[in-house]
């Protein structure tokens, strides 16, 4: 008898590892893709807050009281 950890006899073929299921590979690249969009649209969202920032802030310090962003009507 042979155990499962043994080596094959010389006729037998060896065994292969089990292969992955086709979608594993995809589900970890969709999960990479949704991560790197989400960190994306964040440096994004941080980006425009900063510079809405520093304008008001360059604003203030030049001494000018009226710094609020006036929308035009539509």
């Amino acid at each position: 008898m042979s155990s499962p950890a043994s080596k094959p006899e010389p006729g037998e073929k060896p065994k292969s590892p089990p292969r992955p299921q086709p979608g594993d590979n995809r589900r970890g690249a969709i999960a990479g893709l949704i991560i790197a969009l989400l960190i994306l649209g964040i440096g994004w969202w941080l980006a425009r807050d900063l510079t809405s920032a520093s304008k008001m802030q360059d604003c203030l310090m030049s001494g000018r009281s009226n710094c609020n962003v006036i929308e035009p009507a539509r």
